[in-house]
């Protein structure tokens, strides 16, 4: 029997939609890309042009009404996600939310209200659960390879001492701005999927950059404090200046991970490459990682192979599914929620200088 097909809206056509959605989206049978949200388009850069036979719409007001939707997909800036969605699931919509789910935690909780009350999906798009690094780290922590980990690191470091010539959401300030809601949304969730939820966090937020004036804040260090003296540390910086980035280090009492570079996805994407195409999402040998094991009395290290990911797709597939009713929501919008938390935790934490509670 041929499976469901729901039609997808999608919300925003700037690199969040371009690269990390529609290619995700039109990969999938069950998934239709059926419409676009493009206030302004341009001779050179038109969703109608680039996807024939789509519906284009100029607002979201307008997507909504329209009743073939099932699924909206919110890729705007992080401060519009609140009210977008509201308006999404208020007409009758099932929602995908770009992260960070929404500026505060609050406006998330009134989100997961509203959606039970209306009995439609809500979702966040937390896509690098599904990295190719994070899950060769988290087969080796079930595996029992590492034994009981003690200490979790998790980076994403560069080295871009010069201040972004043009602004984004990203490199502003502003609700839900700066490193800790761009990446550290990222290495947050990736530590609790594997670790769980803390009982302290400690952060440290500010700004790398030397003459930085517009009070966006470039890099963030978040320790999250575990029973047992487990510790996890996550690290976005912008003046780490490596021939190779670390992306994890991870301690257990029988063996620990070491990886440099990034999961290649991303990069694939936004060169063109697609799901199904040859080596997708594979990463090459020479980044693979170390694993390092304790013997017999002795320390031996070896590359161990980044498995083969169920890559991005796996959000969508497992959307499907949920809008099938056949399984749950690829991520618990109350997971995103506690992220958010933990986020305005750690910047308190770093106004004030000290370690806190994680009150969630």
């Amino acid at each position: 029997m041929a499976p469901n097909t729901f039609n997808v809206g999608v919300v925003g056509y700037g690199m969040s939609a371009k690269v990390f959605h529609i290619p995700l989206i039109t990969s999938l049978p069950e998934l239709k890309l059926y419409a676009i949200v493009q206030r302004h388009p341009k001779p050179e850069d038109d969703a109608e042009k680039d996807h024939p036979g789509i519906k284009s719409y100029r607002s979201t007001e307008e997507l909504v009404k329209d009743p073939a939707v099932d699924v909206v997909v919110i890729t705007t800036v992080p401060e519009t996600h609140y009210s977008l969605a509201s308006l999404a699931l208020e007409a009758g919509k099932h929602v995908v939310i770009e992260k960070p789910v929404t500026s505060t935690s609050e406006e998330a909780d009134k989100l997961i209200a509203l959606a039970k009350e209306k009995k439609l999906l809500l979702t966040v798009y937390q896509n690098r659960r599904w990295d190719a690094d994070f899950a060769t780290l988290t087969h080796l922590i079930k595996s029992g390879a590492l034994g009981r980990v003690v200490e979790f690191e998790s980076h994403f470091d560069r080295f871009r001492p010069e201040a972004p010539s043009t602004g984004s959401w990203k490199t502003q300030a502003g609700p839900a701005s700066g490193a800790i809601y761009d990446l550290g949304v990222h290495l947050l969730d990736q530590v609790v999927f594997a670790l769980g939820l803390p009982k302290k966090i400690t952060g440290f937020v500010g700004i790398q950059r030397q003459g930085e004036t517009g009070g966006f804040e470039d890099a963030c260090t978040v320790l999250l404090h575990y029973d047992g003296g487990v510790m996890a540390t996550v690290k976005a910086s912008v003046i780490s200046p490596e021939e190779k980035q670390l992306r994890f280090w991870v301690r257990g009492d029988k063996g620990s991970y070491k990886k440099y570079h990034m999961d290649v996805q991303e990069d694939q994407l936004k060169a063109g490459k697609k799901p199904g195409d040859s080596g997708f999402a594979l990463e090459p040998k020479e980044n693979y990682g170390v694993l390092t094991s304790a013997k017999d009395g002795k320390i031996v290290s070896e590359a161990y192979p980044t498995i083969d990911p169920p890559t991005y797709v796996e959000f969508y597939r497992q959307l499907a599914q949920a809008l099938s009713g056949q399984g749950d929501v690829p991520v618990k919008p109350e997971q995103s929620r506690n992220i958010i938390k933990l986020i305005e935790l750690a910047k308190e934490s770093s106004r004030e200088g000290q370690t806190l509670p994680a009150k969630l």
